[in-house]
């Protein structure tokens, strides 16, 4: 398993040295700047490249960018309107790009108008750490009574509904736009912040497209970029809706193993694989994450290993960041079943035998309160959680434990 770290650019609050000291062995970036639908260019992925290379005082770091995350697909191509097909060639452009870079995965994803979704991104826990949080019946007061989407009361339950009328109630006006800031944060690292106004409009355009013409759409972008990513050598993994419901009366199709089972199956390439996020789909009760890894793993291209605390039994429900090592997902058993689908690498030739992971998310600590970085991206929580996964790593690779997995 390869320990990689996300880095968000020069503007990010941690510091490739803070990388370094982390142990980490790759780097997982993106051009956040360049406009989505646009061109990668090669100047700009040295840029980046440099920069990841490059330590603040100037030494090499010896790090390199490893990891595409995110590559983004416009919602033109999701929706299959206007510039869609325009939008294919850059993204095919830009995949040429980076493979002539020599990065070799590319992470994505396929969530229509917002990508992750929380209504607190500093929930205060027990111990003074803070952490990112989705409460299910504040979600619904933002949908119900702030953005008051036509139909809304219609999909939640009615305890659900109850709850976010008394939450709302509770609002003042600062709330209030806390939490739009919040729920409309978008995509982390990008400049697209969208007012209401925006959400609206975004909404409206998704008027009518359902789960089957939305899945059908990502299987026509599957065929158009997978064949040419097979050619390349390059790897594309999907990432999972964050949270793995319908959210806003938008349709989600990469929420449960049977989603991605589906998908495979389409387009039944290598090139197009899994990012199995164990926060994302540990958001759901019914997500067997060990059992996925080991049914799916081979089109596993990607990990995100953080860990979520459900705070009900219900599919739709309330949750929290956990610690990496606590919460729903059993580890340990994950890890174990990573390490078994790399040991069928290794034994059937496999260049990619190491799978790169990160350390997902994390809890702000120590010197991460106040530090103000990307929300979810703390440099102490991070190095807590990869130091956790690592420990894992270690003793279940350990000569004595090994046979037994």
């Amino acid at each position: 398993m390869k320990q990689t770290w996300r880095w968000f650019g020069p503007q990010d609050h941690v510091s490739v040295d803070t990388m370094l000291q982390a142990g980490v062995e790759g780097v997982v970036s993106a051009l956040h700047h360049v406009p989505t639908g646009a061109v990668w260019s090669p100047e700009e992925i040295a840029q980046r490249q440099q920069q990841i290379a490059t330590r603040p005082c100037g030494a090499p770091s010896g790090l390199a960018w490893e990891v595409v995350e995110s590559l983004p697909v416009s919602e033109d191509i999701k929706r299959q309107t206007s510039n869609w097909r325009d939008h294919i060639a850059a993204w095919k452009h830009s995949m040429r790009n980076l493979h002539a870079a020599g990065i070799e995965v590319i992470c994505y994803n396929f969530m229509p108008v917002l990508d992750w979704t929380r209504t607190d991104l500093a929930h205060a826990l027990p111990n003074g750490a803070t952490c990112m949080r989705f409460d299910l019946p504040v979600f619904a007061a933002f949908d119900i009574h702030i953005l008051a989407r036509d139909g809304a009361a219609h999909d939640y339950p009615e305890d659900v509904v109850a709850s976010a009328a008394e939450a709302f109630a509770k609002m003042a006006q600062t709330d209030i736009e806390a939490l739009v800031r919040t729920v409309v944060f978008g995509l982390p690292g990008a400049a697209e912040n969208f007012s209401l106004a925006d959400l609206h409009y975004h909404l409206d355009a998704y008027a009518g497209l359902g789960a089957d013409k939305l899945r059908g759409h990502l299987v026509d972008f599957l065929a158009e970029v997978a064949p040419l990513a097979q050619e390349l050598g390059i790897r594309l993994c999907c990432h999972p809706d964050d949270p793995p419901t319908p959210l806003l009366g938008l349709p989600r199709i990469m929420s449960t193993e049977a989603d991605y089972a589906a998908v495979l199956d389409a387009v039944d390439l290598m090139s197009n694989g899994v990012t199995l996020c164990s926060g994302s789909l540990g958001a759901r009760p019914d997500n067997d994450l060990t059992g996925m890894m080991e049914r799916l793993g081979d089109r596993a291209h990607f990990l995100h290993l953080r860990n979520v605390q459900r705070e009900s039994p219900h599919v739709q429900t309330s949750f929290h960041e956990a610690a990496h090592l606590e919460g729903g997902t059993d580890m340990v058993a994950l890890i174990a079943a990573v390490l078994r689908q790399e040991a069928k690498r290794r034994a059937s030739g496999r260049a990619d035998a190491s799978i790169p992971f990160r350390p997902d998310h994390g809890q702000d600590i120590l010197d991460d309160l106040g530090r103000n970085a990307q929300p979810g991206y703390p440099a102490i929580g991070r190095l807590k959680g990869l130091a956790e996964l690592r420990g894992i790593v270690t003793a279940l690779s350990h000569d004595h434990v090994a046979g037994a997995l």
